[in-house]
């Protein structure tokens, strides 16, 4: 079972989550909970980070940010005793949940279990905090925002759990954000490859790593909601959200003389930036320099697009990377200027991704034409394009984001009735 951060914000909402948890228990579950920290808490941890330096040091930027879930862990932990159950809290370290040693965005390797297990089996909830684990040095590391989804799946994982239940401010996955439609539908199952798209683009209701590691492991993954009623139905009695493989949802299909909807879902990401190489000189390995550094300090760019220069000696280079790493990403720019080459370094914060997903498009023509349209018709002005298999994204700029997920989800014949 995981918690996010609305479901820890405050007390009386982690003694809700306490009481969620322990009705698992009764049922006949060995449950093993992971928590996020409490709603705004990690940001408020980012940004005493970002005051004490523009260019921290990642590894006490993990120190600090981790200690958000550590707070929350040992706190449902005491409310779980309180109400007469056995459990306690295990640290990332302590379990340990081992990661590369990449501060900020580290990669679980390895969990070792036999001992939260052998608590399990005892009759002790076994509360963990997420998004943190340890790196081979012996240095606290963090996952990356979203992380506790990683974490609650490579726990499931580790302890060959039957099911990993995500409980979240949200009863599912929505066709879209909800907030922004209001006739954005509840979907009751979506395969792996979807939803990592989804999650991939700007969904926030699961981390695409988690969805990643899922798919990989075969962990059954489950959205609930968990602001329930006390005294309502246990939550995984309540239509969620299942996440599963094609197989499977081929199997709980079955019989159902209908074609699957062309489109799974439409998701806005306004976390990306903008980062524009004017006249890079046009050779073989030009690009390599500037994205070899990238990777070598852990930046993770996202849509590239090589544009054609003003000469025919040199060419301008497009692509985004996270706003939080937007910075550093200047900087590591900055220091390869000599062997990049580059004229100019500009950047541009102003912009959201929007993505429709679906794997019907692999059998269906003309969905990049129906976004494109719907797009011009609004005066919507596309900045750049990307295509995968089952998904096509733009950039545009990030006031229009709330209109152009409302058009296109229209376009897609997305609302419900």
């Amino acid at each position: 079972m995981k918690f996010g951060g609305t479901s820890m914000a405050g007390t009386e909402r982690i003694r809700r989550v306490a009481k969620i948890v322990q009705r698992q228990q009764a049922a006949g579950h060995e449950v093993a909970v992971v928590v996020s920290a409490m709603a705004g808490e990690t940001d408020r941890l980012v940004n005493f980070s970002r005051e004490a330096s523009a260019l921290y040091d990642p590894a006490e930027y993990d120190v600090v940010v981790a200690s958000g879930e550590q707070v929350t862990s040992g706190l449902l932990a005491m409310h779980l005793q309180a109400l007469g159950s056995k459990a306690r809290s295990w640290l990332g370290w302590q379990l340990p949940v081992r990661t590369d040693d990449a501060h900020g965005s580290a990669r679980i390797e390895a969990i070792d279990s036999d001992a939260v297990i052998a608590s399990m089996q005892a009759g002790e909830i076994a509360v963990i905090p997420g998004f943190q684990g340890i790196s081979p040095q012996g240095r606290i590391t963090t996952l990356g925002r979203g992380g506790s989804d990683t974490s609650a799946v490579a726990v499931a994982a580790a302890v060959k759990a039957d099911r990993c239940d995500i409980y979240t401010d949200v009863d599912g996955v929505y066709t879209t954000d909800p907030r922004i439609v209001a006739k954005a539908r509840k979907l009751k199952n979506v395969t792996y490859e979807e939803m990592l798209e989804l999650a991939s683009v700007g969904s926030k209701v699961l981390q695409t790593r988690s969805v990643s590691l899922a798919m990989k492991e075969k962990v059954r993954v489950q959205v609930l909601s968990s602001f329930i009623d006390e005294d309502a139905p246990a939550a995984d009695t309540l239509p969620g959200t299942m996440i599963v493989s094609d197989e499977e949802l081929a199997k709980i299909q079955e019989g159902l003389d209908m074609e699957r909807q062309l489109i799974t879902g439409i998701a806005a990401d306004k976390n990306d930036a903008k980062v524009i190489l004017t006249a890079v000189p046009d050779r073989p390995g030009a690009v390599a320099t500037i994205f070899g550094p990238l990777a070598a300090a852990n930046i993770n760019v996202d849509m590239i697009i090589q544009n054609v220069g003003r000469a025919d000696t040199d060419t301008d280079v497009t692509f985004t990377v996270p706003q939080a790493d937007l910075e550093r990403t200047k900087a590591v720019l900055d220091e390869n200027r000599p062997s990049i080459g580059y004229e100019k370094l500009s950047t541009d914060p102003k912009i959201s991704k929007i993505s429709v997903v679906g794997v019907g498009m692999r059998s269906h023509a003309g969905v990049a034409a129906t976004m494109f349209k719907a797009l011009a018709d609004r005066g919507i002005n596309i900045q750049a394009i990307s295509t995968s298999e089952i998904k096509v994204s733009v950039l545009i700029d990030s006031d229009e984001t709330e209109l152009a997920v409302r058009l296109l989800h229209t376009a897609y014949g997305l609302d419900a009735a």
